[in-house]
């Protein structure tokens, strides 16, 4: 049986959890959180301990029935939570994807990567490439022919059309809207609501209906 770990705590941290205890061949061994003191506890309803800090990873890897979770949002920090994720000494073997029962995905027919989070009734179409460390949140969709590049999340009812290109570590916020074809450029942040209608450079933060460039960070 698989023993997890998931890097973060309450929100993302909580789903993922609350996944694991659905899944026969998993166990949730608790959490490595560099904020709450380690023997706390986190978790209104089950609470889960935290075992660590993030630099008690390379201990935990000596246990070969171990496997991690990156629970990390970095909202206005991406390239920052990104690097970070980037130096961690986490083979991507060792990483759990945690996807929930009513997600859905055309088996065989998709690219999901390692590390991925598929929560309630998030949807993927038939020949997407959904990379590593990526997350959909409930009722998020990411339409055919598209790409999700490593560790881009989309939040609750976001909409993202055929054919479109997210970059690394891009947020794609609640209920927005991606036109098909778009390119949206690595450490982007779609604010919630926006709807996206043209091509985003990097690093920028885009707010609107349609969607307009607030700022390049």
């Amino acid at each position: 049986m698989k023993k997890i770990i998931v890097l973060g705590g309450s929100g993302i941290g909580m789903s993922v959890a609350s996944i694991v205890e659905q899944d026969n061949n998993a166990r949730m061994l608790g959490f490595l959180n560099d904020v709450e003191p380690v023997g706390s506890c986190i978790g209104r309803y089950t609470q889960i301990p935290v075992i660590g800090r993030t630099e008690d990873i390379t201990k935990y890897l000596e246990d070969k029935d171990i496997y991690f979770f990156i629970a990390y949002v970095g909202m206005l920090h991406e390239r920052e939570v990104y690097e970070k994720i980037m130096s961690l000494p986490i083979p991507l073997s060792r990483y759990y994807s945690a996807i929930h029962s009513t997600a859905v995905y055309p088996s065989g027919f998709c690219k999901i990567g390692k590390g991925v989070l598929l929560t309630a009734f998030s949807q993927v179409g038939v020949d997407t490439e959904i990379s590593d460390n990526c997350m959909l949140l409930a009722n998020s969709y990411v339409g055919h022919d598209s790409f999700l590049d490593r560790f881009a999340h989309i939040a609750t009812n976001a909409v993202v059309g055929a054919n479109v290109h997210v970059g690394k570590a891009v947020h794609i916020g609640s209920n927005a809207t991606v036109k098909e074809k778009v390119y949206i450029g690595d450490f982007s942040l779609i604010g919630a609501g926006a709807v996206v209608l043209k091509d985003v450079p990097a690093g920028s933060v885009v707010v609107g209906n349609p969607a307009r460039v607030l700022r390049i960070n």
